[in-house]
């Protein structure tokens, strides 16, 4: 005898199943099962890798099921909480069939059925889609079990025939015991267990019905029981010492044979039926050849298709028959030839009335290839809707990965790059020698691509698309958090726990072979907990500490939730149900509901689902945007994609490193080799996109050199210059090393391309058989075969590296137009940066201190000038927009500006209440008012805040005046006195300015109203003691702090900034502590002070003050000398040492003051000049004059006697005026 467990719960049953499915069918196969089912509470998530890990496993049948949730006879899509129980039932597919109908029963639970997250379904649809389907009663939540304990014997007896009607002799009654061995754990369960079995073995056999032995697994081994418990906990959100929390009672796991039959030694058949329901089970395939949609033809091409078949015959009737010498029929020809009909209709237009020789072969060739593959459809379905994009004035990016590639497609206007004319590979798209489904992913604008998604729901139909689902699983640091939140550890510890983890893969020293070698290793917590610092933790920490660690270890990788991949769409040729199982989401975008496959992205294909990916590119929106800056500024309109390659303005702004949000372009390390690199030709752009990435990036300085002619052009064999030279004689894409096998060896297209992916993935294997037909193909083209064993080995160590020149050439496509835009309009292309950019400070630092450095003005929201995205006025000027203004409705944004789009600019503070009285309330006057959209009426902002003569603030003034003009306008239009001037409200005065503007509190409001400082920055007047004394920025800490904890190294750090948060508070343990927060122009950093640390720096810590802090990064606890021996570390802190004011460093720190004249500078002006600006800033600080000669080359320092100086910035500023450097003697 032997057992099939038939009621199993992988991780897909999220957050209850803890069971991985290649565990599951290794412990099978360790107790010699000859079977195994999946059966996922209502989802069929799993079903694909089920059956993937199946074919490991080819001793065990693979059983595709389901547990499903069933209303209580009522309509499934009733919703409310009246109809809201539901019973369990457990399906099985006997076959394809079986399967498909199980795909429509539980999409029909999630699309009409789901319920406070339960996909249900009436037993009306179970009865729908019985054929093919073994049913089991399912656990005590079953209709059957549930009649039982309820004592209704006879409900439970009408249950049974119902289901014996449906499914006949394919219907089973369940049984389950499972009695806990936790101590002091209740038996509630299993008493309801014994309860139900008792009846169920009672009506079975009245009813003659068999029943099988389940065990309802949620997990593997019983030793994963307690992590399983921890998994419950974050579930229904509850701690483990909760007493009233959930409970399993940990039995439920992957049972043997024997555990199973000492539970039911009375009634073994239970067990020995599980095999006859196995052997029920048919071994049938999910996986499908490509179901492509169907395109509908025009009526004006099928008027005339007789012609249009015979024109295109030869292709035709090259895919005439699919690979098994089937008919495609007549439908698929009509495809093919409206395919050509587009295809050259295009050419025409890209090429010219008259095709190349080369052209014309290479669209034939990819035609026919495309025909053979089957492929027709697909083309012309991305062609149509890419063409509605363009026609809806959405920005579609020329191309993007390997489909670039393609004539075909360049023709159809989906991609607009000419493939011919940069050497990109069709077969690279697809390779003639094997069908594989085209891949083509095509960016859109970010505000466009959800009207393309629209468009193709509206053109096939909601039933045949779908999203495609993505699973968030718990990566290590994750579940660190999440066991120690349910374990009820405290989150500074949690913290130090997960920040032990590293972020990247690290090395660790170990013993191979008896020797200590470094190797790299992943951050699981598998490494972290055998090599990493966790290490001690898990042998030395508390208990607790211990118990988070293990149990977080095992939950590692468990599936957490469900998402929406955001750029995947799946077409389909009928209703998607048909091939797929089916879920629900939200639309983040609308909020309704779209349908979502069950099979994520790696398994859509297989399944033949037609799957593409559309990407928002940002890029892409904002060239859109700077080119309506552009229009709305010059009143110019052009077309991107036809602007001059060769500007030589494009290239001097890439050669002089200006590529600050140039797409592609923008690091500091890409900014410096493009200095070096100078380019001048397009090539060169494709060529350092794509070296510039981990291992290529050593091939850039020979590739500089060559191009600045420093260093020899060499090329191997001469037959290979024509296809190197645009690189110099370096190989720098897969493409070339295609294009080579073929001309040096004659390999095919499909051989060439194997040969790139074999070299790309080192597929040893195939490396080894390609280059036997390499070496032999060489000689026998006369090439000695030592130069072609050189040529073979530097692929073999570069290919890997190798990149995809089509991808490459498309991005540096982008990227040109971004440094073209850049280069001719800065201010119109730095606001539309800004505007895109809106939400990320971090980019918005980056765009406003480039805007800085190219003398590009922003300038604070003005309510005259503003629209409501980021604008240029004719000054040139960047112009903040008011729909950036934080907390400031759309709607009031609209209504301003179509006011003043009507009745023109406002012509004072009166005349903006009088219209915008009842539109923009106090909150969003205040909003205006501070970020400093009233400036340009001439009133202080502070005025606005002073009292008026009646002793109300005039802001309140003003606006109670607002809104009696409102009303007294309205009550005009009825009074018997009409528009009479005298029985008008009164303008307020606007009282006198007192006393300065609060420039911090001005600062400060602007900073929270639009997210930075535009006026100006507190930071500002401390320049030049930022710039001399403080060794790094704020921002930069966390890396400094990283690299000292890596090489285990010590810093000294001196950082400065401005306080913009301070706390004090009590630690636990009652001692007092305080925290603060100090920002600079690059960041921010959290600071926390305990003991004798809070007691002498809490007099500075005060919110908008300048400190400066002198600190060292060093290990944050310290470490006893014999615990150290034993290989504890700490992780590294950056510890303030000392704080000052900033206003007091340069006095605390700065011995003398130079300054650096030449003899050229010297006249009686500079003379003059330079001595009222020394007397202007006269101090304490000595000063010291260095005169240089350029001429004789003699420097002289002198000592001023005469002179001493206060440094400060205005001094600073005045001396850059002059061009005199400076330099500073420290202490």
């Amino acid at each position: 005898m032997s057992f099939v467990h038939l009621h199993v719960h992988t991780q897909y049953s999220i957050l209850d199943g803890q069971a991985s499915i290649s565990g599951l069918f290794e412990r099978a196969k360790e107790l010699g099962m000859p079977a195994l089912a999946i059966t996922d509470h209502g989802n069929m998530y799993g079903v694909k890798e089920f059956l993937k890990v199946a074919k490991k496993f080819p001793e065990v049948k693979p059983i595709i099921g389901c547990e499903i949730y069933v209303t209580r006879h009522y309509d499934h899509k009733i919703k409310d909480k009246d109809h809201r129980g539901y019973y369990h039932l457990i399906l099985l597919a006997k076959n394809y069939n079986g399967y498909k109908n199980l795909m429509k029963i539980v999409s029909t639970g999630h699309i009409e059925g789901k319920y406070y997250d339960k996909p249900r379904v009436s037993h009306e649809i179970v009865e729908k889609y019985s054929q093919d389907l073994v049913c089991c009663s399912a656990c005590i939540a079953g209709e059957v079990p549930r009649a039982i304990i309820a004592g209704d014997m006879k409900g439970a007896e009408e249950a049974i025939m119902w289901h014996k009607r449906v499914f006949g002799e394919d219907f089973y009654l369940e049984v389950q015991q499972h009695k806990t061995q936790i101590p002091g754990q209740s038996q509630e369960v299993y008493e309801h267990q014994l309860t139900a079995n008792a009846g169920i073995y009672e009506l079975a056999e009245k009813t003659g019905t068999k029943v099988v032995a389940t065990n309802d697994v949620h997990f593997v081994s019983k030793d994963d029981g307690p992590a399983h418990d921890r998994l419950i906990c974050l579930t229904t959100n509850t701690l483990v010492n909760d007493p009233n929390r959930m409970r399993y009672t940990q039995q439920e796991y992957l049972k043997s044979e024997e555990e199973m039959a000492d539970m039911f030694y009375d009634h073994l058949e239970t067990l020995s039926n599980t095999l006859e329901v196995a052997d029920k089970i048919e071994s049938f395939k999910v996986d499908k050849d490509p179901i492509l949609p169907k395109f509908d033809l025009p009526e004006e091409f099928l008027a005339n298709i007789d012609a249009h078949l015979e024109k295109y015959k030869d292709i035709i009737d090259e895919g005439r028959c699919d690979k098994n010498g089937n008919e495609r029929g007549e439908e698929f020809c009509r495809s093919v030839a409206y395919l050509c009909h587009l295809t050259y209709n295009g050419a025409h237009w890209r090429y010219g009335e008259e095709l190349t020789s080369e052209q014309a072969e290479r669209i034939e060739f990819e035609l026919k290839t495309i025909c053979k593959m089957g492929f027709p459809d697909y083309f012309l379905i991305v062609q149509d809707f890419i063409a509605a994009a363009r026609s809806e004035g959405i920005s579609v990016g020329p191309g993007r990965g390997s489909a670039a590639g393609s004539a075909v497609a360049y023709c159809l206007k989906i991609t607009n790059i000419d493939p011919i004319k940069y050497d990109l590979l069709f077969e690279r798209f697809l390779n003639p020698d094997r069908i594989n489904m085209p891949d083509v992913d095509i960016d859109f604008d970010d505000d466009g691509r959800y009207r393309v998604f629209q468009y193709i729901e509206e053109k096939y139909g909601k039933e045949q698309i779908s999203h495609v689902i993505t699973y968030g699983t718990m990566a290590a640091k994750s579940a660190i958090k999440d066991v120690a939140r349910v374990s009820d550890m405290s989150i500074d510890d949690s913290n130090r726990l997960t920040k032990m983890v590293p972020d990247k893969p690290f090395e660790a020293t170990v013993v191979e072979d008896g020797k200590k070698v470094t190797k790299e290793f992943k951050p699981k917590l598998k490494n972290c907990l055998k090599y990493g610092e966790l290490k001690d933790e898990l042998e030395n920490g508390n208990e607790q500490t211990k118990e988070v660690l293990t149990y977080a270890e095992k939950l590692e990788g468990c599936i957490r939730q469900t998402g929406v991949h955001a750029c995947a769409m799946i077409i389909g040729r009928s209703n998607l149900t048909e091939y797929i199982p089916i879920s629900i989401a939200n639309d983040k975008l609308t909020g309704e509901e779209v349908w979502v496959s069950q099979y994520d992205g790696h398994y859509i294909e297989e399944v033949g689902m037609l799957k593409m990916d559309f990407l928002g590119l940002r890029t892409l929106s904002i060239i859109k945007e700077c080119q309506a800056n552009i229009k709305k500024r010059h009143g110019i309109e052009f077309d991107i994609e036809k602007i001059p390659i060769d500007d030589p303005e494009t290239y001097a702004l890439y050669s002089r490193g200006d590529t600050t949000s140039v797409f592609q372009f923008e690091s500091p390390g890409m900014k410096e080799w493009l200095i070096k690199l100078q380019p001048t030709r397009f090539e060169d752009l494709i060529a350092m996109n794509a070296l510039y990435r981990p291992g290529p990036m050593d091939y850039i300085p020979d590739f500089v050199e060559r191009k600045q002619g420093r260093q020899p052009i060499v090329y191997d064999l001469p037959q290979m210059e024509d296809i190197l030279q645009d690189t110099y004689g370096i190989t720098v894409y897969q493409e070339q090393v295609m294009l080579l096998s073929r001309k040096l060896a004659d390999f095919t297209r499909g051989q060439a391309d194997t040969l790139r992916k074999a070299m790309g993935k080192k597929l040893k294997d195939v490396l080894d058989g390609l280059k036997g037909l390499f070496i032999e193909g060489g000689t026998k083209n006369g090439h000695p075969q030592d130069m072609l064993e050189k040529i073979w080995a530097d692929w073999e160590k570069f290919a890997s590296y190798a990149f995809n020149k089509s991808h490459a050439t498309c991005y540096a496509w982008v990227s040109y137009q971004t440094g073209w835009l850049k280069a001719h309009y800065p201010a119109e292309f730095q606001a539309a940066n800004l505007t895109k950019n809106l939400s990320n400070m971090d980019e918005i630092k980056k765009i406003m201190d480039d805007c800085k450095k190219n003398g590009i003005k922003v300038l604070n929201p003005d309510i005259n000038e503003s629209d409501s995205k980021f604008t240029v006025n004719k000054q040139g000027e960047i112009r903040f927009g008011l729909g950036g203004i934080k907390g400031f409705g759309d709607n009031i944004v609209k209504a301003i500006l179509a006011d003043r789009e009507e009745n023109g600019p406002f012509a004072d503070i009166y005349d903006f209440v009088e219209r915008m009285s009842g539109v923009v309330n106090r909150k969003a006057f205040e909003s205006l008012l501070h970020s400093g959209a009233f400036d340009s009426f001439g009133i202080r902002r502070k005025q606005f805040v002073l009292p008026c003569r009646n002793g109300d603030l005039f802001i309140e003034t003003l606006l109670k005046y607002g809104e009696l003009y409102r009303k007294d306008s309205m009550d005009s239009s009825v009074s018997l006195f009409g528009d009479v001037e005298e029985l008008k409200p009164e303008r307020p005065e606007i009282p006198e300015m007192t006393g300065d503007e609060d420039i911090m509190e001005k600062l400060k409001y602007e900073k929270d109203l639009v997210g930075m400082y535009l006026s100006s920055h507190p930071l500002d007047t401390f320049a030049f003691e930022l710039e001399n004394f403080t060794t790094c920025q704020i921002g930069e800490l966390p890396a400094l702090i990283s690299e000292c904890d890596r090489k285990k190294e010590k810093m000294k750090v001196n950082v400065a900034g401005f306080i913009t948060t301070a706390s004090e508070s009590m630690t636990k343990t009652g001692r007092p502590m305080s925290r603060m927060t100090v920002e600079d122009y690059n960041g921010s950093y959290e600071f926390a002070f305990f003991g004798k640390d809070h007691e002498a720096f809490m007099q500075y810590e005060k919110v908008n003050t300048g400190i400066f802090i002198e600190g060292v990064i060093e290990e944050k606890y310290y470490i006893k000398p014999e615990e150290r021996a034993k290989g504890k570390t700490s992780e590294y802190a950056f510890k303030p040492k000392n704080m000052m004011l900033l206003g007091n460093v340069t006095d605390t720190f700065i011995k003398g003051f130079a300054i650096n004249i030449t003899t050229p500078m010297l006249s009686p002006e500079f003379r003059e000049k330079l001595v009222k600006t020394l007397k202007r800033n006269k101090g304490n600080v000595p000063l010291t004059m260095f005169l240089y000669d350029p001429v004789k080359k003699w420097n002289i320092e002198f000592l001023s006697h005469k002179f001493k100086v206060q440094v400060t910035l205005p001094f600073i500023e005045e001396l850059k005026e002059m061009g005199i450097t400076y330099s500073v003697i420290k202490k």
